[in-house]
């Protein structure tokens, strides 16, 4: 439980020091969201084919980007910080894919 504890405290942390600039990609965002309203749907699965590989290549990459390994990896709370942070990665990109993906299609085929 105290490993857990501590990623949380961790990740608390690196929010407080880049608040502003995750600030200003929701404002960013939320104006895609906006601007792709009426073709949401039709990019959704583009966005959760981006979610997808997004989170396997975060999953395969990041212990290599912290000096480590998967072969380094043995104990639970490892794997599940590491699947936490990939399906974090991925959720990332495919929300942030969403509205370009919705974009994309309209223009690809007005109505």
């Amino acid at each position: 439980m105290y490993e857990i504890w501590l990623m949380l405290n961790i990740l608390w942390e690196i929010v407080r020091g880049v608040w502003p600039a995750l600030a200003l990609l929701f404002v960013v965002w939320l104006a895609l969201l906006v601007a792709a309203r009426a073709r949401l749907c039709a990019g959704r699965r583009v966005a959760l084919l981006v979610g997808a590989i997004v989170a396997v290549l975060a999953f395969l990459a990041l212990p290599s980007l912290t000096g480590s390994s998967l072969g380094e990896m043995r104990y639970w709370v490892d794997w599940a910080s590491l699947a936490g942070m990939a399906l974090g990665f991925g959720l990332a990109a495919g929300l942030f894919a969403l509205p370009f993906a919705g974009l994309w299609h309209r223009r690809a085929h007005p109505i």
